[in-house]
């Protein structure tokens, strides 16, 4: 049985419980346990001791630096017709032309602190934290790393995002069923009620539940809270990644992430969370965040510490000077003219497909994200959209992905991933277009047509 930490007391109000540390100890893997604190890095926060000489760190001499200021000019997310220009404080450009701490740089992370609470409810004080990390998928990499050994059975929403698939190939891939409305509890909990007795059960699901890469599909609140209370009935950890969180268009209100329905659960601490500013703000300054229990964050910056010290301490400074001249409201208008803006390169996209592919493919409309994933209705006995998509559609002009390459496990499908994020209306047409002659090519060939 877990037991749980003893709320905090606070004006006579009792706070949100957590996990206690120790919980977590048969979570890390045996990389994630041999690692230690850096010798150097450990000791960074004692150099701000009132009167004590360092010479500690092999710091290079900031008058060897050539930068003396450094501004930028940004749009008004309330007026895009108007520009702000805006310079980096003296002080936080020094401190960022240095080496600095490893959990990111004080202003962005105080930031990011108060976002989770304006954007999931979540405060201080509840077991978790914020690490900043060059991009979500550097703070994936290293959570994976912290948690999973070799061999290790970890649960796989299927269809599940590429670029994450290689981090998990030392793992076995449980891989969960989706659908139009996400994950599928119902698969989860099946999984789970079967497992081989004896053998170890998973240490963690991944699900990426806004506008899925690359099904589109957005997980449903009923959904959401199932999967939440399967986590702790079978004891595993929920690792969020949300790139798309802030690019929801659906006609309904945005469901709650796993981040926030956790309040709901007896105690907090088993969703481990990861945002991107990628697709809001800039792919180039690359900066994400991860946000949950302590422990795990530790364990996280410590590959860190070991592997690349820290993010880009000046992108860090850049980005949360722009984040602090807007404030929350303004960072959450940015977001919607955003989301308005992949809406509306959503139905432009719907529209094509309607006019071109109705019949020739089986698709939902996304509600989030950047992706349609449709299935080729090619008339074959076998449904695989590989040699298509590779072979055939390259050969009349349009680049697309076959679903395999979504596959935990290189299973054969008949779906295709397309982007349209980029593509102008008539790109997206003539795109479309193209794959619907491809199809009938297909339907020919195989006598369906």
């Amino acid at each position: 049985m877990v037991t749980t930490a003893m709320p905090k007391i606070t004006n006579g109000i009792s706070a949100v419980k957590h996990l206690p540390a120790e919980f977590y100890a048969p979570f890390f893997s045996h990389a994630a346990n041999k690692r230690k604190p850096s010798p150097i890095r450990a000791l960074f926060p004692l150099e701000g001791t009132p009167g004590l000489i360092s010479l500690l760190a092999g710091k290079p001499n900031a008058s060897c630096f050539p930068f003396t200021s450094i501004s930028f000019t940004a749009r008004s997310p309330t007026d895009p017709s108007q520009q702000t220009n805006l310079e980096l404080d003296k002080n936080e450009l020094a401190a960022a032309l240095q080496y600095g701490p490893t959990v990111g740089e004080p202003s962005l992370v105080n930031w990011v602190f108060g976002l989770q609470e304006y954007s999931h409810g979540r405060k201080r004080g509840e077991g978790w934290r914020v690490s900043i990390g060059a991009g979500s998928q550097d703070l994936l990499y290293k959570a994976i790393t912290a948690i999973l050994n070799p061999g290790d059975a970890m649960l796989i929403e299927s269809p599940a995002y590429a670029g994450v698939l290689p981090m998990f190939e030392h793992c076995e891939q449980v891989e969960v069923d989706t659908d139009a409305d996400g994950i599928n509890p119902a698969s989860l909990r099946s999984i789970m009620q079967n497992w081989p007795a004896g053998k170890p059960t998973p240490k963690v699901l991944y699900t990426v539940p806004f506008g899925s890469n690359p099904t589109g599909s957005t997980t449903t609140l009923e959904r959401r809270k199932e999967i939440l209370s399967l986590a702790r009935e079978y004891n595993f950890l929920i690792m969020e990644d949300d790139p798309y969180y802030y690019l929801y268009f659906g006609e309904a209100a945005r469901p709650p992430s796993y981040f926030t329905l956790e309040l709901e659960e007896p105690e907090v601490g088993r969703v481990l969370r990861f945002d991107s500013l990628s697709k809001i703000l800039s792919a180039g300054v690359r900066i994400g965040f991860a946000t949950g229990p302590e422990p795990l964050l530790t364990a996280m910056d410590m590959h860190t510490a070991m592997a690349n010290l820290q993010v880009s301490g000046l992108t860090q400074v850049m980005v949360s000077t722009l984040l602090n001249s807007w404030g929350y409201d303004t960072f959450k208008i940015h977001t919607l003219n955003v989301s308005n803006f992949y809406r509306e390169k959503r139905d432009i996209f719907e529209r094509y497909m309607r006019k071109y592919l109705t019949g020739l493919a089986e698709w939902s409309a996304p509600e989030a994200g950047m992706f349609y994933w449709f299935k080729l209705l090619l008339g074959g006995e076998e449904e695989d959209s590989e040699t298509v998509i590779r072979t055939k559609a390259i050969e009349r002009g349009v680049l697309a992905l076959p679903g395999t390459v979504f596959m935990p496990n290189a299973r054969k499908t008949g779906y295709v991933r397309a982007s349209f994020s980029l593509l102008d209306e008539p790109e997206i047409e003539e795109a479309i277009r193209r794959l619907r002659d491809v199809i009938l090519e297909e339907r020919a060939a195989v006598g369906k047509d």
